[in-house]
């Protein structure tokens, strides 16, 4: 478990609990080491014992009292009743002081996403109208909460640096609540097996200071930009992207996939599978079976030249 949780904490590219950048997860880590501590001191106590009495069997001629009184040896009732109710009594009292101070904490937050997770991507919905895919925006130094669920299977939305997990279950809208003072981007995944395409279910939270989201919220709250060439668009609208995208501002309304408005500001498609560049781009569209097998997007049948008028539009939905 040490080598596992050393590996994961100095791997920059993974998120770790034991790197913990929001409130909630700083408690979390804290109570982990606390667990942690009080293990190795019982296993070294353990052990301790073990050599004792593997010592003093190897002496010759020792004479043992076989004897034991109605209620046993006092070592026995104080090691083996007395201390474990002592230490896991107050492991119980920190948790449940930590569980409430979790749950409070976004009693008075400023802000409130709706997450809604899909089979295999994220949906958040900001007050004002904004809506993007598997990227994330909050302010720092502001406790925002997140009302999550799903349309589909049971999902959990998990950022191992900011918060707790908790389960998106149908038909139900759970919340977690994320405050941190410390700007940067965290990724996340989704912690409950859901279907084929599971660890391919990445999401990305960026906190930025309160004026940079604010600049960021108002851009994504805007419909899209008129494109410099109308070509791409008449292109996009005459593909069967429209039965399933949504671009704000245009005859595009569908939602089945994630909404398209400003999808050019997203550093990756398809969940955190590949990076947003005009080739992995045009893969997507063409055949995403290739880039992530069993994604209910469908392959798109168009010709090589609507392709790339359909790129050239959406690249510059920034």
């Amino acid at each position: 478990m040490l080598l596992a949780a050393a590996a994961v904490s100095c791997n920059g590219d993974a998120p770790s609990v034991l790197d913990p950048q929001g409130e909630s997860a700083q408690r979390i880590d804290g109570l982990w080491w606390l667990m942690l501590w009080i293990s190795l001191a019982v296993l070294a106590v353990v052990a301790g014992l073990m050599a004792v009495a593997f010592l003093r069997g190897r002496r010759e001629g020792l004479e043992v009292d076989a004897s034991s009184s109605r209620w046993g040896e006092p070592f026995v009732v104080v090691a083996g009743v007395i201390v474990p109710v002592v230490i896991l009594t107050g492991v119980f009292v920190v948790s449940v002081r930590d569980l409430n101070a979790i749950t409070r904490e976004g009693d008075d937050a400023e802000l409130t996403i709706e997450v809604v997770g899909h089979m295999w991507w994220w949906e958040a919905r900001y007050p004002g109208g904004a809506v993007t895919a598997n990227e994330i925006h909050i302010p720092t130094g502001q406790t925002v909460r997140f009302e999550v669920t799903t349309v589909d299977v049971i999902h959990s939305f998990w950022v191992p640096q900011l918060a707790p997990k908790i389960d998106m279950v149908p038909g139900r809208t759970n919340v977690v609540d994320v405050r941190t003072g410390t700007p940067g981007t965290y990724r996340g995944q989704c912690a409950e097996y859901c279907g084929l395409q599971h660890a391919n279910m990445a999401l990305f939270v960026v906190a930025e200071p309160p004026g940079e989201f604010e600049r960021w919220l108002e851009n994504e709250t805007a419909p899209a930009a008129s494109p410099a060439d109308q070509a791409g668009l008449d292109a996009f609208l005459r593909s069967s992207c429209v039965g399933c995208h949504t671009v704000r501002g245009t005859d595009a309304s569908g939602t089945l996939g994630p909404d398209l408005t400003h999808v050019a500001s997203r550093e990756t498609l398809g969940a955190g599978t590949i990076e947003n560049t005009r080739e992995n781009l045009a893969d997507w569209i063409a055949n995403p079976q290739t880039v992530k097998p069993g994604a209910v997007m469908p392959p798109t049948e168009i010709s090589a030249e609507e392709l790339d008028l359909i790129v050239e539009y959406l690249q510059g939905l920034t």
